[in-house]
C-alpha cells in the first residue's frame, strides 16, 4: 500500500491531532510572491509530466480530496495546481446538497461512482467528509437519511470505521488517497468575504448563508479535529495546509501530489522482443 510523503503538514497517525497547534499562514521562512510563482511553474510543469507516466503504467489512480470552509480557496487551488494537465486525464467534481437519489443510499454510494479509473488524477471538491463534517454541525441534515440507527456519538464513530475501510480498500486496489484540509482562520475567511461584496464580478461566490456558518465556527473546527484525528492513516493521509496565503498553500498541495507520484515509480511499458520484431516489419511496410 501506498506510504504518505513527508510533510511538515502531514497529521499524525496516532490519533493526537490538535487543531489548536495548526499555523494557517506560512512559516516565517517561506519564499515570496515571485519564487512561489516560480516554483508552482515548475511543479505544474513535473506534474504535467507524471500524468501521461500515470496513465501508461496502468496500476495506479490518484484522488486528491479537498476539504475546507468557505473561502479557503479549493476552487482556485485546484485549477492552479492542475494548469497543464491533460484533461482527458484528469476528473474533478464537486459535492454540493445530497440529490433525492443520492439521499436512497449510503453515505458513500455518490463519491463512490465518481472514483478516477486507473491512469487518471481524481478531484473531489469535498467529498463523503461531509458527512462527518457539516452533518455533524447541522444533524437536522441526518433526518432525510432515513438511518435505521439512533444516531448520536456511535453514528460518527461509525461512520469513521467505514471511512478507514473504504480508504484502505482503495489503496489496496492501487487508488492513492491524498486528503488536502485548507486551514483558513477566521480573519482571513472575514476578508475574503468582504472581498466578495466589494468586487462585483465575485459577487456570485457570496452567500449569506456563508457568512451564518461562521457562528458554528468552533463547531467546525471540533468536527475537523475529530475526522482527521479518526482517518489519518498512512495509506490515506490529511495534510493540513495554512491556506491564509493562496500561493503558498498551493505550492504546497503541489509539492505534495508531485512527490507522491514520484515515490510511485511509474514507468512506461516495455516492449518485449517479439513486440520490437514486430515493429521492424511494420516499418519496413511503412517505408515502402
Amino acid at each position: 500500500m501506498h506510504k504518505a510523503v513527508i510533510s511538515d503538514y502531514l497529521a499524525p497517525f496516532d490519533g493526537s491531532f490538535r487543531v489548536k497547534k495548526l499555523p494557517t499562514e506560512p512559516p516565517d521562512d517561506a519564499p515570496g510572491k515571485s519564487k512561489l510563482k516560480e516554483r508552482l511553474d515548475e511543479l505544474t510543469e513535473e506534474l504535467a509530466e507524471l500524468q501521461p507516466l500515470l496513465y501508461a503504467d496502468n496500476r495506479h489512480a490518484l484522488l486528491c480530496i479537498f476539504q475546507a470552509l468557505d473561502a479557503a480557496g479549493k476552487d482556485g487551488t485546484i485549477k492552479a495546481v492542475l494548469t497543464g494537465v491533460n484533461p482527458a486525464g484528469c476528473q474533478v467534481f464537486a459535492f454540493k446538497q445530497p440529490t433525492v437519489e443520492e439521499l436512497d443510499h449510503d453515505f458513500l454510494w455518490r463519491t463512490t461512482m465518481r472514483l478516477p479509473e486507473r491512469g487518471r488524477i481524481g478531484v473531489f471538491n469535498r467529498s463523503y467528509y461531509e458527512e462527518v463534517l457539516v452533518v455533524r454541525v447541522h444533524p437536522e441534515f441526518l433526518a432525510p437519511q432515513r438511518l435505521p440507527g439512533k444516531g448520536g456519538e456511535q453514528l460518527w464513530a461509525e461512520r469513521f470505521e467505514s471511512i478507514r475501510n473504504y480508504e484502505r480498500h482503495l489503496s489496496i486496489n492501487g487508488t492513492i488517497v491524498l486528503k488536502f484540509w485548507l486551514n483558513v482562520s477566521k480573519e482571513e475567511q472575514r476578508r475574503r468575504f468582504l472581498a466578495r461584496i466589494d468586487s462585483p464580478e465575485k459577487n456570485w461566490k457570496f452567500s449569506t448563508r456563508d457568512v451564518q456558518e461562521r457562528n458554528h465556527w468552533d463547531d467546525y473546527m471540533h468536527a475537523y479535529e475529530e475526522a482527521i484525528r479518526a482517518t489519518a492513516r498512512e495509506w490515506a493521509p490529511w495534510y493540513v495546509i495554512p491556506a491564509d496565503d493562496k500561493k503558498y498553500a498551493r505550492v504546497c498541495v503541489a509539492d505534495i501530489m508531485v512527490r507522491t507520484l514520484k515515490a510511485l515509480k511509474l514507468e512506461f511499458p516495455k516492449s518485449s522482443a517479439e513486440d520490437l520484431h514486430r515493429f521492424e516489419e511494420m516499418r519496413a511496410l511503412l517505408e515502402e
